[in-house]
């Protein structure tokens, strides 16, 4: 970014944007068109029952015009905004308020103020009314805001939608890679033998008898396939007795009751050996069998059905060691395994980028408008 040491304007966001009132009178819109508003500030579909509702009266929000609810009670502290990114026009209510932002201030440099918290609050604050409170046009026009060039606005708009766009773009990729992966094991399941899990695992029982892992190394299992922070109490407890997970290990919980038809079982993809109950049953692979690949056959939904329907007991239901070995595999040779693992590894990535980019977001956007005040 630029750096300047002028201190940007505050001014009264009334004399910057202007009041829209067009409407569907000559009926050129449709239902397709009508849109609602979230508190997430987004356009979303009406959720109202729109049967023998007539059109005409709907206000047009043309792209990049501004559409949001002055009743503010009732929605969670938060108010009811929307921009138009599309290149389209929608319908909105005619209760709802359409503006548009005038030529000195940019609309999607206005949307990142009008999207903090910060505004959120100051409308609640500034919201007037005994049965239904409401933000009202005037209101909204007494905001004042930092008011940079229109340079210092678009570099800050740039900046932001940059990131948006690199969650977005990892998001999107999420659910066809996941459908890839999931149609390559269901292709392998036709085209490669099928063997019993039990030839290419075996069982591991290495204590931490020497105490050289201690509590930092101790980890529980979820049914979501992660290992997690304990959450046993350790107090007083030795560790001498617990199992060590070593490196590409895999471990699991016997006992499926109670735990919402899920088994709970995890694979140490770190480089680092960890330390769980001796209650838990640890293995790992053979020659012959990925654990990254048998990773992913035991993390589908499939699995987790046949270890419930094959899980026997009375007061406790569990699904032992010699059940998990009865399990059918397919069992393609090692480098169409890796090419399964590695469209897993996009995938992980993928999540990864696009969570780190929507936290980034979170604390960015208040950087980017200090920013501007000062530039």
């Amino acid at each position: 970014m630029t750096a300047k040491n002028k201190t940007a304007p505050r001014v009264r966001l009334g004399d910057y944007i202007e009041e829209c009132d067009e409407r569907n009178t000559e009926g050129k819109y449709t239902l397709d068109d009508v849109r609602g508003i979230s508190i997430e500030k987004k356009l979303i579909f009406t959720k109202a029952n729109m049967d023998g509702i007539t059109l005409e009266p709907y206000k047009l929000l043309k792209p990049l015009e501004f559409g949001y609810v002055t009743v503010t009670s009732r929605n969670g502290d938060k108010i009811t905004l929307a921009i138009n990114r599309e290149k389209k026009t929608f319908l909105v209510s005619s209760s709802y308020k359409v503006f548009k932002a005038k030529s000195k201030l940019l609309p999607e440099y206005l949307y990142l103020l009008l999207s903090r918290g910060e505004f959120d609050r100051y409308a609640r604050f500034n919201s007037w009314g005994s049965a239904r409170e409401t933000f009202d046009w005037e209101e909204m026009c007494r905001i004042n805001i930092p008011l940079p060039s229109i340079e210092v606005q678009q570099e800050v708009v740039d900046t932001y939608t940059g990131l948006k766009r690199l969650a977005e773009e990892n998001e999107a990729l999420i659910a066809p890679l996941t459908e890839a992966s999931q149609a390559f094991i269901v292709d392998c399941q036709k085209k490669y033998p099928t063997v019993e899990l039990g030839k290419y695992i075996e069982e591991c029982d290495e204590r931490n008898t020497e105490g050289k892992y201690t509590l930092d190394d101790v980890r529980g299992i979820s049914t979501d396939k992660k290992f997690i922070s304990t959450k046993a109490n350790m107090d007083g407890v030795s560790l001498t007795s617990y199992k060590e997970v070593n490196p590409s290990g895999f471990v699991y919980v016997a006992d499926t009751s109670r735990r919402g038809d899920k088994i709970a079982l995890a694979h140490n993809s770190t480089e680092q050996s960890l330390l769980v109950s001796s209650v838990y049953t640890v293995f790992k692979t053979k020659d012959g069998l990925l654990p990254e690949y048998l990773y992913l056959l035991l993390s589908r939904g499939e699995f987790d059905r046949y270890a419930r329907f094959n899980s026997w007991g009375s007061a406790r239901e569990t699904f032992d060691w010699t059940e998990l070995c009865r399990v059918s595999i397919a069992l393609p040779p090692p480098e169409v395994q890796q090419s399964i693992v590695n469209l897993y590894h996009y995938i992980e990535e993928a999540k990864k980028i696009a969570c780190e980019a929507r936290a980034q977001l979170q604390t960015l956007c208040p950087a980017l408008i200090q920013y501007a005040e000062h530039h």
